[in-house]
């Protein structure tokens, strides 16, 4: 009998980090992390939130950065 939790019925989540690799096109804040990102040689690509958020600090990125970034993993949540 199968189960909620069967491997057949669970969705395989992209990474975080490759969502918001593919937002290039678009015209918001969104994007334009995005394009950043995609400039960036050390983009955690398979990273989640936090791994992001981090590399942003490392980066000593601008605020809107850090707000683009919260609002990229909840349209990722959403999606």
């Amino acid at each position: 009998m199968a189960t909620a939790t069967d491997e057949r019925y669970l969705a395989s989540a992209q990474p975080f980090g490759r969502w918001l690799l593919a937002q290039v096109a678009r015209e918001d804040a969104i994007g334009d992390l995005a394009r950043s990102a995609k400039a960036d040689s050390r983009f955690p690509r398979d990273g989640d939130f936090e791994a992001i958020s981090r590399r942003l600090n490392e980066l000593q990125a601008e605020s809107e950065m850090h707000l683009a970034l919260e609002d990229a993993e909840g349209a990722w949540l959403s999606s």
